[in-house]
């Protein structure tokens, strides 16, 4: 995030929600020539004002501060365009059906872009039963492991996290055209059909 908030945001926002400079001033406490101001780039709202700014004009502070607005489009919902977000900080693994503004320990994070695989994270998927055993040939440590594996297909996401000095593997049950999603927490998310 390169800006903190930009005036041209702002006025976006508030004309789309057809408010006035006056009445956006209102409903957050200040007056509209501070709301001018900050339209005009002549100054910026104070950190104490972004949470009811955000609300008055109907969207999050991450939206707020980044520019962009999240619309959820996804009428109905193809799981195909699941994004996976992991936090830096403290591991946890985010999932969505769509576009969405993710923030976990103070962070917003972006979604997951899927690497190509290479010969360090290679996988087998063999038939086990009415399952697929799938096995990353990956090293499981403290410092260096397979953080978790899914399979997205169009109605459904299976997903299995794994743990470091555990086993790279998983079963899934295999139905229809799917992809298979790994993630490395050295390397990024890898993505193969499955």
């Amino acid at each position: 995030m390169d800006t903190y908030i930009t005036g041209a945001a702002i006025k976006q926002l508030r004309e789309a929600r057809g408010m006035t400079q006056g009445e956006l001033a209102d409903r957050i406490g200040v007056s509209s020539k501070a709301v001018s101001k900050w339209e005009t780039a002549k100054g910026l709202p104070d950190i104490s004002l972004m949470e009811p700014l955000a609300n008055a004009l109907g969207v999050t502070v991450m939206e707020l501060m980044s520019g962009n607005t999240v619309i959820n489009r996804n009428v109905s919902c193809n799981m195909m365009r699941s994004k996976f977000y992991v936090c830096p900080v403290c591991g946890n693994v985010i999932h969505a059906s769509g576009d969405a503004v993710i923030c976990c320990c103070g962070i917003p994070l972006p979604p997951l872009e899927a690497e190509e695989v290479d010969e360090a994270h290679a996988v087998t998927v063999e038939p086990v039963e009415d399952e697929q055993f799938v096995t990353v040939r990956h090293p499981m440590t403290k410092d260096h492991f397979i953080s978790f594996l899914a399979v997205v297909g169009a109605d459904r996401v299976q997903f299995v996290k794994l743990y470091p000095e555990g086993n790279a593997e998983a079963r899934f049950q295999k139905r229809g055209i799917a992809y298979l999603y790994w993630y490395c927490n050295k390397h990024g998310l890898m993505k193969q059909r499955f």
